[in-house]
């Protein structure tokens, strides 16, 4: 443990698997106390620089069960300095045949959630000396859609303007940056890539010659985080490796 967030305190939502647990215990590593919050009252809290982060059953698409998470943790630690709004995703579903519901639900989770965890955030940050810093985890989606994730890529688009939008409502106390995910392998990458030599051709498409893994995307926002980039508001962070070779330049690399 270097200690680079010393003395801070960090919510990231889903922070109890994949992706948002290692960004939680990468802050754990550092230094920093640690909220974490999910649905299912059995999950498990990550751990990290020999402690455990708290965590808070909460359903963040209702905004007084996003409110309550933020104030939990400030009631339990007196401060809050980053909020990691990093529950997201959605299934794939046909766009011609998806219900209202589905639509919504996905739009909640991966838009609205963020903003209703945001304000109360932005709430307590800008009363503290140092402000505070707000990191909302994006996709490429949000950029180049996927097949069968219309609701999703809308979301995660909508995404990119609330965070430069909320950038300069909150400023000068309170920045907000998002990091745009990529490709990411993780213990689940097998439902969308199928088994090993399936992700093997996958991770070629990408310029780096692999997929991300989740240490990147926790590398990311502890670069947000750290005393260089207190400047830094507005910006989108892509983590995608380089993009994706565009598919003329594969199919020409595959027939010859």
């Amino acid at each position: 443990m270097t200690g680079t967030q010393q003395g801070r305190v960090v919510i990231v939502t889903g922070g109890t698997r994949g992706i948002g647990a290692v960004i939680a215990r990468r802050f754990l590593d550092e230094g920093a106390d640690v909220v974490v919050c999910g649905r299912s009252e059995t999950s498990e809290p990550p751990t990290g620089g020999g402690r455990s982060a708290v965590f808070i059953q909460a359903d963040i698409r209702q905004p007084d069960e996003a409110e309550r998470v933020v104030r939990t943790a400030v009631d339990r630690f007196g401060r809050l300095d980053v909020l990691v709004n990093n529950a997201g995703g959605a299934p794939p579903a046909d766009s011609a045949t998806v219900s209202p519901r589905f639509v919504a639900a996905v739009v909640t989770l991966n838009l609205l959630a963020p903003f209703y965890l945001a304000q109360p955030a932005n709430a307590v940050m800008k009363e503290q000396p140092e402000g505070g810093l707000i990191i909302n985890i994006g996709s490429v989606a949000g950029r180049n859609p996927s097949p069968d994730a219309a609701a999703y890529s809308a979301a995660k688009a909508g995404l990119t303007v609330l965070t430069r939008a909320l950038a300069m409502d909150f400023a000068p106390q309170v920045r907000v940056n998002q990091v745009t995910v990529g490709l990411v392998r993780t213990e689940l990458s097998h439902l969308s890539y199928g088994d090993e030599a399936g992700q093997e051709r996958v991770a070629a498409t990408v310029p780096m010659g692999r997929m991300a893994t989740p240490a990147d995307i926790a590398a990311a926002c502890l670069l947000l985080a750290s005393p260089g980039a207190e400047y830094v508001n507005g910006a989108e962070l892509l983590v995608d490796g380089g993009g994706e070779f565009p598919s003329r330049y594969l199919a020409a690399r595959r027939d010859g």
